[in-house]
């Protein structure tokens, strides 16, 4: 089987649904389950060759300064569309619902193969941060929407995030296919976990709570501070570790400032600790073993991957009702649940800290019962990918009706043929017709 995976991230920028496509293609091509090709917009003076899998990179615009560190992709990027339609992929699989899929389109119509997609954000929630105008926010969604229902099959990674999906306007069917985690299941040593967290203050016999993610206040880190500042105003002492970088990291240090959390300048020890990212994963596993609570009251996430993270190093997680982070979990047996509020949150963590040793059986349970490995989620991917190819070779998978992005794709791979065969315009000039698509492309996006 040849695999063609598409994502608007990849290495050197990393993010939770790049992490999905690494291991989709690291554990598919090392397991000999199929050749992998990734393609991903490319950034300047990055090495894709160290991989053991292709990578295409294709043509990107620097709108890094726009969204946070991301190169925009220009789908329009023919040359290497013919590259990746060489490799003869069996199945593609999309995983972003704007440049990856759009570019994924076009490659369906060179290959005739099934187009997969899978649901791993929440994009009305970004689309409304960065778009203030109601209109283009829903003739945004709208068109994202359609780029989705494109495709052969949607994967989503909960069943929340595909009721999120259904409320934007999807129409069609999707299944669901869980996330797994590169964490081996168990606890690391003790004095491994010593030395990785030893030049921080930790009293043994103080609780502590973690957060692990991007640094920004939608994943419910101004709660986390409320309540905690209602714990502390009950004299409980305790220790707040974020691990993780992200937009807001200034203002969310500024808000632990005014609880009393972090002195003025960050020089002396305080109730709260912004470690800063940690890529190494040995170091966020003994992260993981020397805390006592996981809190990630996020209702943005769609999966909530680090929970699992957690769950594999025995360490449970507090959880908001309802949301797509808590499917699986039963309060109390492998985690705990809390309505969305600083006084339900404060209350159940006046309760652990007054049994950490009951909240350390909730984390082995959590552990036991709520982690998944990247290979059994892989395989379980892979197996579905067969089935796919399989109802697409016996006529029985459903044809999608032509959409006018659907025609008009097919008029720019014309013209593109066109130019460069039939009219013999010279490369150079043919380069900038495509960058001015390319750049009409990422205006539309962002």
């Amino acid at each position: 089987m040849n695999v063609c995976l598409l994502n608007d991230s990849f290495p050197p920028v990393i993010d939770g649904v790049a992490n999905v496509v690494m291991n989709y293609a690291k554990i598919m091509q090392e397991d000999g389950l199929a050749d992998v090709l990734v393609g991903t917009p490319e950034y300047p003076d990055t090495d894709y060759s160290k991989y053991p899998y292709k990578v295409i990179p294709y043509q990107s615009f620097d709108t890094t300064k726009i969204i946070k560190g991301y190169r925009a992709g220009n789908p329009l990027d023919f040359n290497e569309i013919d590259d990746m339609a060489d490799f003869k992929p069996d199945i593609i699989h999309s995983h972003c619902p704007v440049a990856s899929t759009v570019l994924a389109r076009i490659l369906r119509a060179k290959t005739d193969v099934p187009l997969v997609f899978t649901y791993h954000t929440k994009f009305d929630i970004d689309i409304a941060k960065a778009v203030k105008a109601k209109f283009i926010q829903h003739e945004t969604i709208k068109a994202l929407v359609n780029n989705v229902e494109a495709c052969d099959e949607v994967w989503v990674v909960s069943q929340g995030a595909g009721e999120n999906l259904k409320s934007l306007g999807f129409e069609g069917d999707y299944h669901v296919v869980n996330n797994g985690v590169d964490f081996a299941k168990g606890r690391v040593d003790e004095k491994e976990v010593a030395e990785v967290v030893k030049d921080y203050d930790l009293p043994p016999s103080v609780p502590v709570f973690m957060f692990v993610g991007r640094i920004i206040k939608y994943k419910g880190i101004p709660l986390i501070f409320e309540s905690l500042a209602k714990l502390a105003a009950k004299g409980q002492d305790f220790r707040m570790v974020l691990i993780g970088s992200g937009p807001d990291e200034e203002e969310l240090k500024n808000l632990a400032r005014e609880y009393g959390f972090l002195d003025g300048d960050g020089s002396k020890p305080g109730k709260c600790i912004f470690v800063g990212p940690i890529y190494d994963r040995d170091k966020l596993r003994a992260w993981n073993t020397r805390a006592d609570l996981f809190l990630f009251p996020s209702t943005y996430d769609t999966n909530g991957i680090v929970v699992r993270e957690a769950a594999a190093c025995g360490l449970a997680s507090v959880l908001i009702s309802g949301s797509c982070a808590a499917e699986g979990i039963t309060h109390g047996r492998n985690g705990y649940l809390i309505e969305e509020n600083a006084e339900s949150f404060a209350a159940l963590l006046e309760d652990a800290c007054s049994n950490l040793d009951k909240v350390h059986q909730v984390g082995q349970c959590a552990m036991d019962e709520i982690y998944i490995s990247w290979k059994d989620s892989v395989y379980a991917a892979h197996q579905r990918y067969g089935e796919i190819i399989e109802l697409k070779k016996s006529g029985r998978l459903s044809d999608k009706k032509p959409m006018l992005m659907d025609r008009f794709l097919d008029f720019a791979q014309d013209l593109a043929d066109g130019t460069e065969q039939v009219f013999e315009l010279p490369k150079k000039l043919f380069d900038e017709v495509r960058e001015d698509a390319g750049e009409l492309i990422d205006r539309f996006r962002y």
